[in-house]
């Protein structure tokens, strides 16, 4: 059973937190009662517009792939309870067509800035306890044409975080993975086809449109990914580590 303050006192650590699932992590811990919040993104307005109540929040501006900047957040990390992985970048096109420089470009935001996250928010968290989650995707289990780098990468994040969870489970620190399938997030507006799409029908029905391909024939919303992951980091799930959860409305059946 969920408790409304199960993260009463405790610490977070958010990437990705301006917008989507990271943002609503971010509102759902401080809800939840979390005593301190460090949120790390790019975009600096998207996190100064969160309205997190009593919280004590730290706002980092800056790349996820940016070794420098997790260096100096090493102390204000210390003692972390909780950390959600959760920036990360969209791409699109042919494997055959992709240069490497989008390649990097996509895998040192989504594998090697996550890599980075995970590494500093485990030394944080010390000898434990403590539980993270890694935001994956479906598209790193079940290939999709035309996304390459990305769904590349989502699957490298998921096996990371079974190799951490194998790592640091001695130690009372819980790593898991979350696979989303469809989710209306802003990542979506990045691309060329649903850009052509949105010109053509709108917003609101593109993602109805995509939305058929699963079979519950509907897209989550952010607030319902951030409940699943809220689980995930919280007691409930105490016998939960090294487990990539899908969540996907069928997608992957």
């Amino acid at each position: 059973m969920t408790h409304i303050q199960e993260f009463s006192g405790r610490s977070a650590l958010v990437t990705g937190a301006a917008s989507g699932i990271g943002a609503a992590c971010a509102r759902m811990l401080a809800a939840r009662g979390a005593g301190k919040l460090v949120l790390v993104d790019v975009d600096a307005a998207g996190m100064d517009a969160l309205d997190l109540g009593p919280c004590e929040v730290h706002r980092i501006v800056g790349s996820v792939a940016d070794e420098a900047l997790w260096v100096g957040l090493d102390p204000l990390l210390a003692g972390l309870d909780h950390a959600v992985v959760n920036a990360g970048i969209g791409s699109g096109g042919q494997i055959s067509s992709i240069s490497l420089a989008e390649w990097r470009r996509v895998m040192a935001v989504n594998l090697d800035g996550a890599f980075l996250t995970l590494a500093h928010s485990l030394r944080a968290m010390a000898d434990g306890p403590g539980s993270v989650v890694v935001v994956a995707s479906t598209t790193g289990l079940k290939p999709v044409p035309g996304i390459g780098p990305y769904g590349v990468s989502k699957a490298a994040v998921a096996h990371m975080a079974r190799i951490a969870a194998a790592e640091n489970a001695e130690k009372g620190i819980r790593v898991n993975a979350i696979a989303p399938g469809g989710v209306d997030t802003a990542i979506w507006d990045e691309g060329e086809d649903f850009k052509a799409l949105v010109a053509a029908v709108g917003r609101e029905a593109a993602i109805a449109r995509m939305a058929k391909t699963t079979p519950l024939r509907r897209f989550a919303s952010s607030d319902e990914m951030a409940d699943t992951i809220c689980y995930l980091l919280g007691d409930g799930a105490a016998n939960i580590t090294g487990h990539v959860m899908v969540t996907d409305g069928g997608f992957t059946l």
